[in-house]
């Protein structure tokens, strides 16, 4: 019975403290979510990039990666960047020969000039394929094949037609059907009109900018490539009969100049190659965490700091330690429970919004990834800072001296 009527008083004191100053217990909540919602939203991207680089590498469906080092930027050259796989054509011939590859594709990156008008040109990325049957199209067509190329020259046909990602198809407002000037010079661009057939997000998810994705040797072409026939990798798909392991050292030993990767391996060389920015992502999140952490301990011992005078008066009436510790406990729970919920509860509609905005720009879809994991980090970190800053206001409460402190 005791126990109950201290029970009652304890959460007769917290109520009528935070109902009597509800500005300060709006903004204490406010404090509290948006700490959690950085915190979670923080840590929900940085595991959402992780997830979806190995997602990407393996819906690719290639087991073996073929290049050349690392792709070197030539700014002098035309197409600016130094690809290091040459006679790409004769090496896919090669390849497609063997009994164990079920598969060969064939990517060259460069940067190229575009304008719809053949006068204000801008500077954006290609993507040379054989077909694009590999690409994802989500309007129009893709391209049939590589015509250019025929009977190991570059004599046949051009078919002058080429995929835009959406960004490219703002950056110019183009659609399907719109046609857009491409080139690796400005006089070469002049010369060559290509005609936009579908959108493709692929070339974007590749390079992470604006791109055009057209035949492999149209690219060689319009950029004075066609001497060298470069290519910047080389993808396999290897026979369900054979060992990607096998195949892969073998390969390893017949181009000992060029470096063969599994899926796994390209990724992890190409985390290593942005192990700046990973680091620094990982250290947004952890300072995201801390941060919240922070503030959320801030929020809620501010709000007992302007209670000291109304708990110095109740202890000086004669209140227990205990039940005012009790009390403090339940503000902070009651705050932090709201608070946290808030900021979980906004967290969903804002991922969404930022999931829409990242998949706009960038081409990647679902990077912001709120898992159930996450959420709890979130949950975690308002239910934990409550419980700290009771803990913390008790033992404000029992080194208090009511009398000094309402005096001053």
């Amino acid at each position: 019975m005791i126990v109950l009527t201290r029970l009652r008083a304890v959460v007769g004191i917290a109520a009528a403290q935070l109902t009597h100053a509800r500005m300060r217990t709006t903004l204490s909540v406010i404090g509290v979510a948006i700490a959690v919602l950085a915190a979670t939203l923080l840590a929900a991207t940085g595991l959402g990039v992780v997830q979806t680089g190995q997602e990407k590498f393996d819906s690719a469906d290639r087991d073996l990666w073929i290049t050349g080092g690392p792709v070197e930027f030539a700014p002098g050259t035309v197409g600016g960047v130094q690809n290091s796989i040459r006679d790409s054509h004769r090496v896919a011939d090669e390849l497609r020969g063997r009994e164990d590859v079920a598969t060969v594709g064939t990517l060259l990156f460069q940067t190229v000039y575009a304008s719809p008008n053949g006068s204000e040109y801008r500077t954006i990325a290609a993507l040379g394929v054989p077909r694009s049957s590999g690409l994802s199209v989500t309007s129009g067509r893709g391209f049939p094949g590589d015509p250019h190329y025929a009977d190991g020259n570059y004599t046949g046909p051009m078919t002058h037609e080429v995929l835009i990602d959406r960004r490219t198809a703002s950056l110019f407002d183009i659609g399907v059907g719109d046609s857009l000037h491409v080139g690796g010079t400005i006089t070469a661009a002049d010369r060559h009109r290509f005609v936009v057939v579908g959108i493709s997000p692929t070339g974007s998810q590749f390079l992470g900018v604006p791109t055009v994705s057209m035949p492999l040797s149209e690219l060689q072409e319009i950029t004075g490539k066609t001497s060298s026939d470069p290519a910047t990798l080389i993808t396999i798909t290897t026979t369900e009969s054979a060992s990607v392991t096998a195949v892969q050292h073998d390969l390893e030993r017949t181009y000992p100049q060029y470096t063969v990767r599994t899926n796994r391996e390209q990724l992890r060389a190409t985390v290593e190659r942005q192990a700046v920015v990973l680091a620094g992502g990982t250290s947004l999140v952890a300072l995201a965490i801390l941060a919240g952490i922070a503030l959320t301990l801030n929020a809620l011992l501010s709000m007992l700091i302007q209670q000291a005078r109304v708990y110095a008066a109740l202890k000086s009436l004669g209140t227990s330690t205990t039940t005012l510790t009790l009390t403090a406990l339940v503000q902070t729970l009651c705050i932090g429970l709201l608070g946290g919920g808030l900021g979980l509860a906004c967290a969903l509609p804002l991922a969404t919004g930022l999931n829409h905005i990242i998949g706009t720009l960038v081409g990647f879809e679902n990077v912001v990834r709120l898992t159930p994991q996450i959420l709890l980090v979130g949950g975690g970190i308002a239910l934990a800072m409550s419980l700290l800053s009771g803990a913390l206001a008790g033992v404000y409460l029992w080194r208090m001296q009511p009398l000094e402190l309402l005096r001053s």
